[in-house]
């Protein structure tokens, strides 16, 4: 599949998460392997500390962009949203903590998809400065577990 910019698309047609709790604005391009999305951090993101997104928040964004490349795959498949849980961090680094109103930019790169399991690598980056990276395994389930009562 050619990469392809989607950046007209609503992020909530491709992600289950909702505002509050939105961190991705638009993904820019995406193709199987690879997506990048955009984030212009907000003073009023519920991670926000003194200026700066935290290193949750950052994580949380890095997860939502590899939500919105499933998004769109699933799309592409004419499938609904799928709702990924992450089983894995691996590699996780955090150089520098984003600061409101700047935008930052996170690129995903599959590294293997096996039934409903993901292996993934984020990258974060202001500019050309790298802010954060992650290895994640993320595994895909139609809805959320709940508690048994």
């Amino acid at each position: 599949m050619e990469s392809t910019d989607i950046s007209h698309l609503a992020i909530t047609s491709l992600i289950p998460q909702r505002p509050p709790f939105v961190m991705v604005d638009r993904l820019k391009s995406c193709n199987i392997v690879d997506a990048v999305t955009e984030y212009t951090v907000k003073s009023d993101n519920i991670f926000c500390q003194n200026g700066q997104l935290t290193e949750a928040g950052m994580m949380e964004n890095m997860a939502q962009s590899c939500a919105a490349r499933m998004g769109w795959v699933c799309r592409m498949r004419n499938e609904g949203i799928k709702i990924g849980v992450i089983g894995e961090i691996r590699n996780c680094l955090f150089l520098r903590r984003p600061r409101v109103d700047e935008t930052i930019t996170t690129s995903i790169h599959i590294i293997e998809d096996v039934f409903n399991l993901t292996l993934a690598t984020a990258t974060m980056t202001s500019g050309n400065e790298q802010l954060a990276s992650v290895t994640m395994k993320i595994a895909l389930v139609d809805k959320i577990p709940t508690e048994k009562k």
